[in-house]
């Protein structure tokens, strides 16, 4: 090793050890030949979480659960979401290929009320775009020339502890945005080439130690701590140095692989950080082939659900796949027969 990558190592090791909050979650998006786009995604959290898979059709009506102007709208899309405690979505990928992540980021300061502009919770912020646009380009531009106010609720089980999280999205055609709020002003990332997010510090910042890390030969040294930062990198590199395929199987275990490398090990947390945390499940969402695909850090198995025979006309009842803590329920295989209807969750609504 040479005398430079010996020093950069013990620093990187040395600011690791000193960081007193090192935050989670990882998303990465594939650009597999002939179309063949996926994102793939880490929860991370340091509290045991409940996680469901819903089937949700179009032509729901939704409410922004923010009070007197919550915005309001019909769903164009059906969509397979993963909940957060039954309370928010999380994840989820539309019946166009659109998918929507929501990860944590200490340096958001959602908008303070201005007593006019439309408001949204942010438990269904993420839902929101499932249920209205087929592409990145469609989301973007409706957002830049329709302000919302989001609103943060509480963390669940932390009082008084607001969630600070930014959404990414990405589409079929492999596009990719980065939505977040700083100094109470939304800051939208758009570009293919976005294809790795993870959490603190904001986007640029990642964008800028992604460039100061460039003089690095990523096959030489990659930084491996847990950090965001360095998550970033590895998953980064890894997600275009990957075998690149468009056989659904092999290419989604070619995603598997690099957001288990992002992964934080089991048991491993800070304690009062909620947001650096274990690698509680895993979800892949393969966008040209409509599969949705689930792994619990604490199951054996890998299990699927093909988006193309779940029923989303208008009409269709809501369904329910029961994970159970963490996605700790073993399935294995394509599950889109294990739903069962269910009333739909209450998005948790905010003032």
């Amino acid at each position: 090793m040479s005398k430079f990558v010996l020093t950069l190592a013990t620093l990187t090791a040395a600011v690791a050890l000193l960081g007193a909050e090192v935050q989670a979650c990882t998303r990465a998006v594939y650009h597999g030949p002939d179309g063949r786009n996926i994102t793939g995604r880490n929860m991370d959290f340091k509290d045991a979480m409940v996680s469901n898979f819903w089937v949700f059709p179009r032509g729901m009506k939704r409410n922004g659960a923010a009070g007197s102007r919550s915005l309001e709208w019909t769903s164009k899309f059906g969509s397979l979401a993963v909940s957060g405690y039954d309370i928010s979505t999380v994840d989820g990928m539309n019946e166009a290929g659109l998918n929507a992540s929501l990860l944590w980021l200490n340096a958001t300061e959602f908008p303070k009320d201005d007593g006019k502009t439309p408001r949204m919770s942010l438990s269904i912020w993420a839902q929101f775009y499932l249920d209205q646009f087929a592409t990145v380009s469609e989301a973007v531009e409706y957002t830049r020339s329709h302000p919302v106010q989001v609103v943060s609720g509480e963390v669940p089980g932390r009082p008084g502890s607001l969630a600070p999280l930014h959404l990414t999205l990405s589409d079929a055609s492999g596009d990719s945005a980065v939505l977040e709020w700083i100094g109470g002003k939304l800051s939208i990332h758009h570009d293919r080439k976005y294809q790795v997010v993870t959490n603190d510090p904001p986007y640029d910042s990642q964008l800028a130690n992604q460039k100061y890390w460039s003089a690095v030969d990523p096959l030489n040294f990659l930084p491996g701590s847990g950090r965001s930062e360095d998550r970033y990198l590895r998953a980064g590199f890894y997600i275009n140095a990957v075998t690149q395929s468009d056989d659904p199987r092999i290419s989604a275990a070619a995603v598997f692989s690099v957001i288990r490398n992002a992964s934080v090990p089991y048991g491993v947390s800070l304690p009062e950080s909620p947001n650096l945390s274990t690698t509680r499940w895993r979800v892949v969402a393969d966008q040209k082939g409509m599969l949705f695909y689930g792994e619990s850090a604490t199951s054996p198995n890998i299990f699927w659900v093909d988006l193309k025979k779940l029923d989303f006309s208008e009409g269709a009842p809501v369904r329910k796949l029961d994970l159970g803590v963490d996605m700790n329920r073993i399935l294995t295989g394509e599950a889109s027969g294990q739903f069962v209807t269910e009333k739909p969750f209450d998005f948790m609504a905010v003032e």
